[in-house]
């Protein structure tokens, strides 16, 4: 597993969505002892575990081909197969979610499928 380099609330990752249609912005922190990734969206901010990302690194890396984004809200069900599925799946590495926070943990693959100069899976 590669590690995570981090960076401050000052010196965020500025990233775009996968469409290029959004800007964000994403940087590391730590919260109750466990280092997390924190993605602001316009006034929304949204907390994820940062293992999402050497997870989602190895579960593409082992898929070996496509695998569909398949967003969706957290209110409504993904599709099978997609990286928004196993992104809350209780078959994945956490067994369950990796957005930490209740009604805002929908649509993982947008934030974590991003386009910038460095986004934190560029060091995967």
């Amino acid at each position: 597993m590669a590690k995570l380099p981090g960076r401050s609330k000052n010196d965020p990752w500025k990233l775009k969505t996968a469409p290029g249609t959004s800007e964000y912005t994403m940087h590391t922190d730590d919260k109750d002892g466990s280092k997390i990734l924190v993605c602001t969206v316009g006034n929304t901010v949204l907390h994820y575990d940062a293992r999402c990302m050497d997870d989602l690194h190895a579960m593409l890396t082992k898929a070996g081909d496509w695998v569909e984004l398949g967003g969706a809200d957290e209110q409504k069900p993904a599709k099978e197969g997609t990286v928004e599925a196993w992104g809350r799946s209780e078959a994945n590495p956490v067994g369950g979610w990796y957005g930490l926070k209740k009604g805002l943990r929908g649509r993982f693959e947008v934030y974590f499928l991003a386009t910038g100069d460095s986004h934190p899976c560029a060091a995967h």
